[in-house]
């Protein structure tokens, strides 16, 4: 990682550089690999300065585990830009918004799952810092299943068994990509295109899962 240029940055242009290199470092070698001497150095700043913003690794990696957190709840749970759509294309739209958020965070399912082994109680602190996001967000998409499946459009199933799906799906593809580009030695141009097959392919699924 290219060490960022801190010259006349401001306080707001520093926390953020550190974020940046901390999430960047986090993803990439995980959260007890990284050292804020190691997120300092790529910053090109001290360690001091680190602690100043901050304080410990943990409220550090805490801010971007909730960022991470609220963005993969408002792609899964949130469909208010999609007035107009069809209950439908909304879900097609939340796999590939799901699905383009991992391509952008490829090693993020692998940390979450680590970190969330590792520290369980993690899950209530996010759930106390969300509030009631998640809840919000799923009721309303409840709301609009249940007029579905009463009009015979969609089957009878929960928005759970959807998001379920939909997680299951993007999630094991990127977990599982690593070791099969290692193993069948795939090039950058065929990894993008099984990236592009695969998005196509979960869509599909999903749809043919919820069809009555």
């Amino acid at each position: 990682m290219k060490l960022l240029n801190m010259k006349n940055k401001t306080d707001q242009n520093m926390e953020q550089a550190i974020l940046e290199a901390a999430e960047y470092l986090f993803l990439e070698k995980g959260y007890a690999a990284t050292s804020t001497t190691q997120i300092a150095k790529a910053v090109g700043c001290n360690q001091a300065l680190v602690h100043y913003y901050f304080r410990t690794k943990d409220n550090l990696f805490n801010t971007i585990f909730e960022s991470k957190f609220r963005l993969f709840f408002k792609n899964i749970f949130d469909t208010t830009q999609l007035a107009g759509m069809s209950f439908q294309q909304k879900i097609k739209h939340i796999v590939e918004a799901h699905f383009d958020l991992l391509m952008q965070n490829p090693r993020l399912p692998m940390l979450v799952l680590t970190e969330l082994s590792r520290r369980p109680e993690q899950l209530n602190t996010l759930r106390e810092k969300l509030h009631d996001i998640p809840e919000q967000l799923f009721t309303i998409m409840n709301q609009e299943l249940e007029t579905e499946i009463a009009a015979g459009r969609v089957k009878n199933l929960s928005y759970i068994d959807i998001v379920i799906t939909i997680i299951s799906l993007n999630v094991a593809l990127f977990t599982m990509l690593p070791i099969a580009s290692e193993l069948v030695k795939l090039s950058k141009e065929q990894r993008n295109l099984l990236l592009v097959h695969r998005c196509s392919e979960n869509v599909d699924i999903v749809l043919s899962y919820i069809r009555p």
